[in-house]
């Protein structure tokens, strides 16, 4: 390397120590900027004996763009030989972590700061990647290099007392489109997301809870979900000591999904046909779903109305003044209060002479009794399970969807699972 061809000033301003500017030139819009790391002996990694230079070889990697332009580093790299005879060593190529990593098309500091505006601050790799002025796949690479020892940090994770499970759609796949559900597990108390495990059923669930220890377990105290039985047997497989809280939001969803249910079919059975726009029930059918004390006087009046034409047996009526009785406990404070509620309610719908959706709201109520007035003593509801997972959804939507569950689930984590982004200049990128 000549001494009179380098810069100082340019290697100032190029911030990499272990490496000098040799040459800056224009190409397509695109400023390329060639380096070489300064001339010092290296010695073999076999016999120790200082190595003889072979040749250079050039590598073009994608680097931070200089004043908006894209800019390519061209590093001659030296190749080495071993002068031993006897040395089975044979050539090889330098490397210097702090330019670039062995494994990667691009500068460290590229590496870095793609992970961050991905990861972070929620950006789309086609947007980076345009940007920079290089292929998807390599924005990508990066940010799995990167953020892959960031969201497995052991440390990440820590004591929890409170965990909530919830699933949501990852994607559709075959000519059928099946839907494909990941659980997402969360640390209700901080709103963190602890992780993504693939399917909804309760084996993956329970062998990440399982894989983090008799320690880690023994700190959970109270567990979140919706009225799933597979994440119920999670819970009690894992943790059978926790309190088990159905969430309320879920409670009441049930309640007025066999209310619809009720009034679809009775309009059926009635008309002979799906809802239309004059029918009763058709009417109502947006009324019904609103919660009584919203509707006022006016609103309760014309509901009362429509049943009262539309609703002849009165089956639809009973369904909604259950839902209203389901909402109304958890207007109750006192547990003892909402036990007492309940069991009457449980008692109440199992009638024989209610409707078969009432029956089965009914039956609900008796099989998730305990966990419902668990929300009276605890007052944790899955509410930041459910916001995490629209923070994932969020991922999603921006990247027009996934199909690698790797990808996701490093790039929700990245979002969503607070990795410590201090780590992220001393990270060894994969």
């Amino acid at each position: 390397m000549d001494p009179d061809r380098t810069c100082p000033r340019c290697a100032k301003f190029n911030q990499l120590e272990r490496a000098v500017v040799v040459d800056v030139e224009r190409l397509d819009d695109v400023l390329v900027v060639t380096v070489e790391t300064p001339r010092s002996p290296v010695g073999c990694p076999t016999c120790g004996v200082v190595a003889w230079v072979k040749d250079r070889r050039t590598v073009e990697l994608v680097d931070l763009p200089i004043s908006g332009t894209p800019s390519r580093l061209r590093w001659r790299k030296r190749r080495f030989c071993c002068p031993e005879p006897s040395c089975p060593q044979g050539a090889w190529t330098e490397t210097e972590p702090t330019i670039a990593s062995s494994r990667l098309t691009m500068t460290d500091r590229a590496g870095r700061w793609i992970c961050y505006q991905v990861g972070h601050d929620g950006r789309t790799v086609s947007e980076v990647a345009r940007e920079l002025g290089c292929d998807w796949h390599t924005i990508n690479d990066a940010v799995l290099a990167y953020g892959t020892p960031l969201v497995d940090d052991p440390a990440r994770v820590g004591q929890v007392s409170a965990v909530g499970l919830d699933e949501h759609l990852f994607v559709r796949e075959g000519e059928r489109r099946q839907r494909c559900f990941v659980t997402a597990i969360a640390d209700v108390g901080h709103g963190q997301l602890l992780d993504l495990v693939p399917d909804r059923s309760a084996e993956r669930a329970i062998h990440w809870m399982l894989g983090r220890g008799e320690p880690w377990l023994s700190g959970i105290t109270m567990g979140t979900l919706d009225l799933s039985a597979s994440y119920r047997s999670v819970f009690e497989r894992c943790v059978p000591e926790a309190t088990l809280v159905a969430d309320p939001f879920h409670v009441v969803r049930v309640a007025t999904n066999q209310m619809e249910k009720c009034r679809r079919r009775v309009q059926q059975e009635s008309l002979g046909h799906r809802g239309r726009r004059p029918d009763p029930l058709y009417r109502s059918r947006r009324l019904l779903t609103m919660a009584q004390e919203r509707l006022g006087e006016d609103g309760t009046a014309k509901v009362l109305e429509l049943l009262a034409t539309g609703d002849v047996f009165g089956q639809v009526t009973a369904a909604w003044h259950a839902k209203e009785a389901v909402r109304e406990l958890y207007a109750h404070a006192d547990e003892e209060t909402a036990a007492a509620w309940i069991d009457e309610l449980i008692e109440s719908m199992t009638d024989r002479h209610h409707p078969p959706e009432v029956r089965s709201l009914g039956r609900t109520l008796h099989r998730w009794r305990d966990q419902i007035i668990a929300w009276h003593r605890t007052h944790v509801s899955n509410g930041p399970t459910e916001a995490l997972n629209n923070l994932a959804k969020r991922v999603k939507r921006v990247a027009f969807g996934f199909r690698s569950f790797a990808n996701y689930r490093v790039r929700v984590l990245l979002y969503a699972g607070k990795p410590n982004w201090s780590l992220l200049k001393t990270v060894d990128p994969r």
